[in-house]
Protein backbone atom coordinates (compact mmCIF):
# COMPACT_ATOMS: atom_id res chain seq x y z
CA UNK A 1 0.00 0.00 0.00
CA UNK A 2 3.02 2.57 0.75
CA UNK A 3 4.28 1.78 -2.87
CA UNK A 4 1.21 2.34 -4.20
CA UNK A 5 0.16 5.88 -2.67
CA UNK A 6 4.34 7.04 -3.24
CA UNK A 7 3.65 5.74 -7.23
CA UNK A 8 0.16 7.66 -7.36
CA UNK A 9 1.63 10.76 -5.94
CA UNK A 10 4.39 10.84 -8.27
CA UNK A 11 2.27 10.17 -10.85
CA UNK A 12 0.04 12.75 -10.10
CA UNK A 13 3.36 15.28 -10.12
CA UNK A 14 4.51 14.07 -13.40
CA UNK A 15 1.12 14.76 -15.27
CA UNK A 16 1.32 17.99 -13.64
CA UNK A 17 4.72 18.68 -15.09
CA UNK A 18 3.61 17.08 -18.53
CA UNK A 19 0.43 19.51 -18.24
CA UNK A 20 2.38 22.82 -17.15
CA UNK A 21 4.94 22.17 -20.15
CA UNK A 22 2.88 21.36 -22.86
CA UNK A 23 -0.06 24.27 -22.44
CA UNK A 24 3.29 26.43 -21.56
CA UNK A 25 4.53 25.53 -25.37
CA UNK A 26 0.43 25.64 -26.99
CA UNK A 27 -0.10 29.14 -25.59
CA UNK A 28 2.85 30.25 -27.71
CA UNK A 29 1.17 28.58 -30.94
CA UNK A 30 -0.49 31.14 -33.01
CA UNK A 31 -4.86 31.07 -32.76
CA UNK A 32 -5.13 30.43 -36.63
CA UNK A 33 -3.64 26.59 -35.59
CA UNK A 34 -6.28 25.97 -32.84
CA UNK A 35 -8.15 22.78 -33.44
CA UNK A 36 -5.78 21.35 -36.34
CA UNK A 37 -3.32 18.98 -36.92
CA UNK A 38 -1.09 21.66 -37.91
CA UNK A 39 -0.62 22.44 -34.21
CA UNK A 40 0.08 18.77 -33.28
CA UNK A 41 3.05 19.16 -35.92
CA UNK A 42 4.42 22.47 -34.67
CA UNK A 43 4.37 21.52 -31.49
CA UNK A 44 5.93 18.25 -31.86
CA UNK A 45 9.36 20.43 -32.94
CA UNK A 46 8.81 22.18 -29.75
CA UNK A 47 11.55 20.69 -26.71
CA UNK A 48 8.71 22.29 -24.03
CA UNK A 49 6.13 20.42 -25.42
CA UNK A 50 8.30 17.34 -26.13
CA UNK A 51 9.37 17.08 -22.71
CA UNK A 52 5.87 17.45 -21.33
CA UNK A 53 5.17 14.33 -23.15
CA UNK A 54 8.32 12.64 -21.52
CA UNK A 55 6.68 13.70 -18.19
CA UNK A 56 3.16 12.42 -19.05
CA UNK A 57 4.84 8.76 -20.40
CA UNK A 58 6.52 9.13 -17.12
CA UNK A 59 3.05 9.25 -15.31
CA UNK A 60 1.68 6.52 -17.22
CA UNK A 61 4.43 4.49 -15.95
CA UNK A 62 3.65 5.66 -12.34
CA UNK A 63 0.20 4.78 -12.55
CA UNK A 64 0.62 1.59 -13.64
CA UNK A 65 3.02 0.55 -10.64
CA UNK A 66 0.48 2.20 -8.44
CA UNK A 67 -2.22 -0.10 -9.74
CA UNK A 68 0.20 -2.91 -9.28
CA UNK A 69 0.12 -2.78 -5.43
CA UNK A 70 -2.93 -0.66 -4.89
CA UNK A 71 -7.32 -0.69 -5.79
CA UNK A 72 -8.11 1.77 -8.31
CA UNK A 73 -9.99 3.40 -5.71
CA UNK A 74 -7.06 4.83 -3.98
CA UNK A 75 -4.82 5.43 -6.98
CA UNK A 76 -7.27 7.46 -9.26
CA UNK A 77 -8.02 10.05 -6.27
CA UNK A 78 -4.59 9.97 -5.34
CA UNK A 79 -3.23 11.23 -8.60
CA UNK A 80 -5.91 14.56 -9.21
CA UNK A 81 -3.17 15.71 -6.80
CA UNK A 82 -2.00 17.07 -10.22
CA UNK A 83 -4.31 19.82 -9.78
CA UNK A 84 -2.42 20.97 -6.30
CA UNK A 85 0.41 20.92 -8.61
CA UNK A 86 -0.07 21.87 -12.07
CA UNK A 87 -2.00 25.12 -10.81
CA UNK A 88 0.30 26.74 -8.62
CA UNK A 89 3.59 25.78 -11.28
CA UNK A 90 1.75 27.69 -13.91
CA UNK A 91 1.57 30.48 -12.05
CA UNK A 92 4.71 31.17 -11.02
CA UNK A 93 5.94 30.22 -14.49
CA UNK A 94 4.76 34.22 -14.88
CA UNK A 95 5.84 35.23 -12.08
CA UNK A 96 2.73 35.61 -9.81
CA UNK A 97 1.21 34.57 -6.57
CA UNK A 98 -1.84 32.65 -5.99
CA UNK A 99 -3.91 34.20 -3.61
CA UNK A 100 -6.64 32.33 -1.33
CA UNK A 101 -9.49 32.13 -4.11
CA UNK A 102 -6.86 29.79 -6.37
CA UNK A 103 -5.59 27.82 -3.56
CA UNK A 104 -9.92 27.34 -2.97
CA UNK A 105 -10.36 26.44 -6.44
CA UNK A 106 -7.51 24.25 -7.35
CA UNK A 107 -8.41 22.34 -3.97
CA UNK A 108 -12.07 21.86 -4.30
CA UNK A 109 -11.79 20.48 -7.92
CA UNK A 110 -9.04 18.01 -6.67
CA UNK A 111 -11.20 17.51 -3.80
CA UNK A 112 -14.41 17.54 -4.82
CA UNK A 113 -13.17 14.99 -8.12
CA UNK A 114 -11.26 12.49 -5.15
CA UNK A 115 -14.51 12.38 -2.97
CA UNK A 116 -17.10 11.75 -6.45
CA UNK A 117 -14.35 9.01 -7.00
CA UNK A 118 -14.16 7.13 -3.58
CA UNK A 119 -17.68 7.24 -3.24
CA UNK A 120 -19.09 5.98 -6.33
CA UNK A 121 -16.54 3.40 -6.61
CA UNK A 122 -16.92 1.98 -9.81
CA UNK A 123 -16.11 -1.69 -10.54
CA UNK A 124 -15.50 -3.20 -13.70
CA UNK A 125 -17.95 -5.49 -15.70
CA UNK A 126 -17.15 -7.23 -19.11
CA UNK A 127 -21.12 -7.14 -20.94
CA UNK A 128 -20.72 -7.64 -24.81
CA UNK A 129 -21.51 -4.61 -25.90
CA UNK A 130 -23.69 -4.59 -29.86
CA UNK A 131 -22.81 -2.08 -32.51
CA UNK A 132 -26.00 -0.81 -32.32
CA UNK A 133 -25.63 0.53 -28.82
CA UNK A 134 -21.73 1.90 -29.46
CA UNK A 135 -23.13 3.92 -32.61
CA UNK A 136 -26.12 5.42 -30.33
CA UNK A 137 -23.08 6.22 -27.85
CA UNK A 138 -20.76 7.45 -30.20
CA UNK A 139 -22.93 9.80 -31.74
CA UNK A 140 -24.29 11.19 -28.90
CA UNK A 141 -20.79 12.39 -27.50
CA UNK A 142 -19.92 13.36 -30.77
CA UNK A 143 -23.15 16.03 -30.89
CA UNK A 144 -21.76 16.62 -27.17
CA UNK A 145 -18.48 17.69 -28.31
CA UNK A 146 -19.77 19.44 -31.25
CA UNK A 147 -21.98 21.19 -28.84
CA UNK A 148 -18.98 22.53 -26.94
CA UNK A 149 -17.43 23.54 -29.55
CA UNK A 150 -19.95 25.57 -31.11
CA UNK A 151 -20.59 27.31 -27.56
CA UNK A 152 -16.71 28.06 -27.42
CA UNK A 153 -17.21 30.29 -30.39
CA UNK A 154 -19.69 32.30 -28.81
CA UNK A 155 -17.93 32.53 -25.60
CA UNK A 156 -15.34 35.26 -23.62
CA UNK A 157 -11.83 34.11 -23.30
CA UNK A 158 -11.85 32.24 -19.82
CA UNK A 159 -15.26 30.16 -20.91
CA UNK A 160 -13.62 29.36 -24.60
CA UNK A 161 -10.49 27.51 -22.96
CA UNK A 162 -13.00 25.74 -20.62
CA UNK A 163 -15.72 25.13 -22.94
CA UNK A 164 -12.76 23.27 -25.77
CA UNK A 165 -11.18 21.46 -22.52
CA UNK A 166 -14.79 20.02 -22.21
CA UNK A 167 -14.70 18.51 -25.46
CA UNK A 168 -11.06 17.39 -25.27
CA UNK A 169 -12.68 15.66 -21.90
CA UNK A 170 -15.51 13.90 -23.86
CA UNK A 171 -13.41 12.45 -26.38
CA UNK A 172 -10.76 11.64 -23.80
CA UNK A 173 -13.70 10.02 -21.77
CA UNK A 174 -14.17 8.15 -24.89
CA UNK A 175 -11.30 6.75 -25.32
CA UNK A 176 -10.52 5.19 -22.10
CA UNK A 177 -13.62 3.25 -22.89
CA UNK A 178 -12.25 2.32 -26.26
CA UNK A 179 -9.23 1.33 -25.41
CA UNK A 180 -10.75 -1.01 -22.32
CA UNK A 181 -13.06 -2.52 -25.15
CA UNK A 182 -9.73 -3.00 -27.25
CA UNK A 183 -7.86 -4.22 -24.91
CA UNK A 184 -10.44 -7.04 -24.29
CA UNK A 185 -9.73 -8.33 -27.56
CA UNK A 186 -6.46 -9.43 -27.00
CA UNK A 187 -8.04 -12.74 -25.75
CA UNK A 188 -8.57 -13.85 -29.03
CA UNK A 189 -5.00 -13.14 -30.13
CA UNK A 190 -2.83 -10.14 -31.04
CA UNK A 191 -4.56 -10.08 -34.81
CA UNK A 192 -7.68 -9.57 -33.04
CA UNK A 193 -6.42 -6.16 -33.03
CA UNK A 194 -6.61 -5.32 -36.07
CA UNK A 195 -9.93 -7.34 -37.15
CA UNK A 196 -11.66 -5.23 -34.76
CA UNK A 197 -12.99 -1.85 -35.57
CA UNK A 198 -12.68 -0.77 -32.04
CA UNK A 199 -8.88 -0.27 -32.61
CA UNK A 200 -9.57 2.61 -35.34
CA UNK A 201 -11.82 4.22 -33.65
CA UNK A 202 -9.20 4.23 -30.71
CA UNK A 203 -6.49 5.87 -32.83
CA UNK A 204 -9.23 8.67 -34.44
CA UNK A 205 -9.93 9.47 -30.40
CA UNK A 206 -6.90 9.61 -29.39
CA UNK A 207 -5.31 12.05 -32.16
CA UNK A 208 -9.08 13.90 -31.81
CA UNK A 209 -8.59 14.19 -28.16
CA UNK A 210 -4.73 15.16 -28.36
CA UNK A 211 -5.73 18.03 -30.54
CA UNK A 212 -8.54 19.94 -28.41
CA UNK A 213 -6.63 19.26 -25.87
CA UNK A 214 -3.65 20.88 -27.27
CA UNK A 215 -6.30 23.54 -28.30
CA UNK A 216 -7.50 24.34 -25.26
CA UNK A 217 -4.04 24.72 -23.79
CA UNK A 218 -3.83 26.96 -26.37
CA UNK A 219 -6.96 29.30 -25.62
CA UNK A 220 -6.59 29.70 -22.11
CA UNK A 221 -4.22 28.98 -18.70
CA UNK A 222 -4.25 25.46 -17.06
CA UNK A 223 -6.33 26.30 -14.26
CA UNK A 224 -9.38 27.27 -16.38
CA UNK A 225 -8.48 23.59 -18.50
CA UNK A 226 -7.01 21.11 -16.85
CA UNK A 227 -9.72 20.82 -13.91
CA UNK A 228 -12.37 20.48 -16.64
CA UNK A 229 -10.79 18.21 -18.68
CA UNK A 230 -9.66 15.90 -15.48
CA UNK A 231 -13.39 15.83 -14.07
CA UNK A 232 -15.03 15.22 -17.86
CA UNK A 233 -12.79 12.36 -18.87
CA UNK A 234 -13.38 10.19 -15.78
CA UNK A 235 -16.83 11.03 -15.28
CA UNK A 236 -17.84 10.16 -18.54
CA UNK A 237 -15.78 7.04 -18.93
CA UNK A 238 -17.48 5.86 -15.57
CA UNK A 239 -21.27 6.81 -17.15
CA UNK A 240 -19.99 4.96 -20.14
CA UNK A 241 -19.07 1.98 -18.39
CA UNK A 242 -22.23 1.56 -16.53
CA UNK A 243 -24.37 2.15 -19.81
CA UNK A 244 -22.14 -0.18 -21.95
CA UNK A 245 -20.52 -2.57 -19.92
CA UNK A 246 -22.47 -2.87 -17.19
CA UNK A 247 -19.87 -1.71 -14.23
CA UNK A 248 -21.34 -0.60 -10.75
CA UNK A 249 -21.02 2.50 -8.87
CA UNK A 250 -22.33 2.09 -4.81
CA UNK A 251 -25.77 3.18 -4.56
CA UNK A 252 -27.83 4.10 -1.18
CA UNK A 253 -28.14 7.44 0.92
CA UNK A 254 -24.74 7.87 2.18
CA UNK A 255 -22.23 7.14 -0.99
CA UNK A 256 -25.10 8.77 -3.56
CA UNK A 257 -25.24 11.79 -1.59
CA UNK A 258 -21.18 12.35 -0.89
CA UNK A 259 -20.81 11.88 -4.90
CA UNK A 260 -23.08 14.48 -5.37
CA UNK A 261 -21.65 16.49 -2.83
CA UNK A 262 -18.10 15.76 -4.15
CA UNK A 263 -19.16 16.92 -8.27
CA UNK A 264 -21.11 19.87 -6.49
CA UNK A 265 -17.48 20.97 -4.57
CA UNK A 266 -15.98 20.10 -7.96
CA UNK A 267 -18.30 22.43 -10.14
CA UNK A 268 -18.11 25.37 -7.77
CA UNK A 269 -14.05 25.23 -7.82
CA UNK A 270 -14.38 25.54 -11.54
CA UNK A 271 -16.30 28.01 -11.36
CA UNK A 272 -14.13 30.00 -9.44
CA UNK A 273 -10.88 29.56 -10.87
CA UNK A 274 -12.61 30.01 -14.39
CA UNK A 275 -13.84 33.99 -13.03
CA UNK A 276 -10.68 34.75 -11.02
CA UNK A 277 -8.80 37.69 -12.32
CA UNK A 278 -5.31 36.27 -11.28
CA UNK A 279 -6.13 33.81 -14.37
CA UNK A 280 -7.12 36.37 -16.50
CA UNK A 281 -4.20 38.29 -15.89
CA UNK A 282 -2.10 35.67 -16.37
CA UNK A 283 -4.31 35.07 -19.36
CA UNK A 284 -3.54 38.55 -21.06
CA UNK A 285 0.90 37.44 -20.29
CA UNK A 286 0.03 34.28 -22.21
CA UNK A 287 -1.63 36.35 -25.13
CA UNK A 288 1.33 39.00 -24.96
CA UNK A 289 4.17 36.23 -25.27
CA UNK A 290 2.20 34.78 -28.13
CA UNK A 291 2.29 38.22 -29.60
CA UNK A 292 5.61 39.14 -28.73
Amino acid sequence: MPVAILAAVLAGACFALAGVLQQRAASARPSREAMSVRLLGRLAHDRTWLCGIAFAVGAYGFQMLALAFGPLALVQPLIVTELVFAIPLSVRLYRLRMSPREWFGAFAVAGGLALALVAADPRGGDKPVPVGEWLLTLAAVGAATALALTASRFAGEMPRASLIALAGGLIMGTQSVLLAATVSQIEHGVLGLFTTWHTYALVLASIAGLILIQSAFQAGPLAATMPVIDSTEPALAVTLGILLFDERIRVGLLPSGLTVLGIAVLLVGIAVLDTSPLLQALHRQEIARRTT
